[in-house]
């Protein structure tokens, strides 16, 4: 039997492969070129097996990575954490770069968290709260979203008028008689 890839002589058991979506018999180094479906037998002794002879079939084992554990995220950081991080280290007395150290992070990262522009990681967050004493990860709260009070001089708006309009339909109507 030949290899239906490179047309060698297959000299050990010739194998199944699925090569850029071909099924073809292969000899083992042209089967690394695709994935293994299954080992055949030689032609000669599939025909006539003998009583020490024993089938094997290869069936390839896919090993998956795991993926990455499903974590629920049960803190966030407090709104206010840029004025909280300095008042706790001018309190402190430290200077930028004296927490920098301590936390085991940029002084420049510490400035830009301190401006409110760059919010702390999870696990940064937790070094400060630490070194600080202070609490940064709160909670998360399902708050629920309240209406905005209307004012007077808002005047109408299409969505009142459509709110006037499912009431009119609420209400039941009365039947002139004729």
């Amino acid at each position: 039997m030949r290899c239906e890839v490179c047309g060698r002589k297959i000299r050990t058991t010739p194998m199944r492969a699925q090569i850029e979506g071909a099924k073809l018999t292969v000899c083992p180094e042209c089967s690394k070129l695709g994935t293994v479906i299954y080992e055949e037998e030689a032609a000669a002794s599939a025909s006539a097996p003998s009583s020490t002879t024993k089938n094997f079939v290869h069936i390839p084992v896919i090993v998956k990575k795991p993926s990455a554990p499903q974590v629920k995220i049960s803190t966030e950081i407090v709104d206010d954490y840029a004025t909280v991080i300095r008042c706790a280290r001018e309190k402190a007395g430290l200077s930028v770069e004296d927490l920098g150290k301590k936390v085991a992070e940029r002084a420049s990262l510490l400035r830009l968290i301190e401006n409110g522009k760059v919010s702390p990681n999870n696990q940064l967050a937790n070094r400060l709260e630490h070194v600080l004493k202070i609490k940064l990860m709160v909670p998360i709260s399902d708050e629920k979203v309240q209406a905005v009070p209307k004012k007077p001089s808002d005047g109408m708006t299409l969505g009142d008028l459509i709110d006037m309009g499912k009431m009119d339909e609420e209400a039941p109507k009365k039947r002139r008689q004729s």
